[in-house]
């Protein structure tokens, strides 16, 4: 039977892998992103046109979608400024906090009525930034690691609603984000030495057929030889 599946960031990277896949198996997908531009080709069934780095106003374009059932919610949009403590100014500590965490709890909390109808399943894109930190990633990291609290927490209030949740603490993987903030920060590059966005696209659809009688809480993928993360002045 075809699930809906709410996807955030569908209009590109992983989010539009992920869409593509759960299209081409017959799935409704609901695409959460910033403009309609970012869908160009993508065959959702529908879109929410949402700026993640306010969530105070989710409320409105959630409502007017009118999304009954969720069988799953995937949220996979994220923002990631690198620097270090001393230099970073707040207001990049403050959208890192909107989008990665404040976004994804407002989303949630809209569509928890959706989610238990159906019985649904909720998946967070985290990060290995989520299980530990490292110079310069202090405002990533503490948004990933509130996320992990907030999914935790989630799975906790929602057990006898039957709503799964499950957590996904990807290392590195070939994003144009991470090329992005390894040239920020002075670090190596190597997509070869990368998990693929495919690679990861499949553990999540794995996550999401897992059988009903079980849920994967919490896993943790790397490559078999991943470059460190560490900056080229540390």
């Amino acid at each position: 039977m075809p699930k809906t599946i709410v996807i955030t960031g569908a209009g590109r990277g992983l989010g539009r892998a992920l869409a593509e896949k759960f299209i081409a198996r017959g799935d409704r997908v609901i695409a959460v992103v910033r403009s309609e531009q970012s869908l160009a080709g993508l065959r959702a069934a529908q879109t929410v046109i949402a700026d993640l780095s306010h969530p105070d106003s989710l409320a409105a374009p959630v409502a007017d979608a009118e999304i009954e059932r969720a069988d799953v919610l995937i949220h996979n949009a994220g923002v990631a400024h690198i620097g270090t403590v001393e230099e970073q100014p707040l207001e990049e500590w403050r959208q890192t906090m909107e989008v990665n965490v404040l976004a994804p709890v407002e989303l949630t909390r809209l569509l928890l009525p959706a989610l238990r109808r159906a019985e649904g399943h909720v998946v967070f894109v985290n990060s290995g930034a989520g299980l530990s930190a490292s110079a310069q990633w202090g405002s990533y990291a503490a948004s990933k690691h509130a996320l992990k609290a907030v999914a935790d927490t989630l799975r906790g209030e929602e057990r006898a609603a039957g709503v799964r949740v499950s957590s996904l603490f990807p290392s590195h993987f070939d994003t144009d984000m991470q090329r992005q903030v390894r040239e920020d920060i002075g670090a190596e590059y190597d997509p070869k030495r990368a998990t693929s966005v495919a690679s990861v696209a499949d553990t999540v659809v794995g996550l999401v057929d897992a059988p009903s009688d079980m849920v994967f809480e919490d896993v943790r993928i790397a490559p078999p030889n991943p470059l460190s993360m560490s900056a080229a002045k540390f």
